[in-house]
Formats: structure tokens, sequence, C-alpha cells
């Protein structure tokens, strides 16, 4: 014979209760976990925060992601730039043809000051 709902609604309760005595939750640091967000507030000129908005319904994302990923890709394309000059820099140090020399300091004074 079944038991009645009202058997099984009694034991659900203790079941519960006796697997979660036996589960221990260990964090060793081994697995990655989230890395934390910081909540920033920014205050951005209304035309980029159209271009934000309009890029982020073309690739169906929020605007806060949309934000997240344009800063990443910012920083990254930044660091690229600062290696780029300094090994540009190490090559004017080290030329020793005054053609070079001179063609590496207008690159440099480029990379500088922007034309």
């Amino acid at each position: 014979m079944p038991p009645s709902c009202s058997t099984l609604a009694g034991m659900a309760p203790r079941r519960y209760q006796i697997f979660a005595s036996r589960t221990t939750l260990v964090h060793n640091g081994v697995m990655a976990s989230k890395e934390k967000s910081v909540r920033q507030s920014v205050t951005l000129p209304a035309k980029v925060a159209t271009q934000v908005r309009s890029m982020a319904k073309r690739r169906r994302l929020s605007a806060n992601r949309m934000l997240v990923e344009l800063v990443e890709e910012g920083i990254v394309a930044k660091k690229e730039k600062e290696k780029a000059f300094f090994e540009l820099a190490e090559r004017f140090r080290s030329a020793e043809d005054p053609k070079e020399v001179e063609r590496l300091g207008e690159e440099l004074g480029q990379m500088v000051f922007g034309r």
C-alpha cells in the first residue's frame, strides 16, 4: 500500500536534514572563486552614452557589460601601445646609423606628440 501524502510530507524534511548533516563544504583555494566586482559610478557625455547603448543593443548585452568590455579592451590596447613605445625607444637608443636614428626619432616623436 503506497504511503499517504501526509507521510511523505512528514519524511521529506527529515531526509534533507540527514543528508545536510553529512555534507561539509570545504574551499581549499584550488578552485578559482569569482572575481570581486567593485561598483563604480561614471559620468559619460550624452553622445558616448548613446554610442555605448547602441553597441550594447547590437551585441545583445547590457550597457554595463558593454562598458566593462570597452574598458578591458582599452586597457589591453594601452598596454600594447606602451610596449611598442618602449621597444621603439630601445631600437632608437641602440641604432648606430644616423639615417636610422633620424627615422626612429621621427617615429618616436609621432608616437609621443601625434600628428
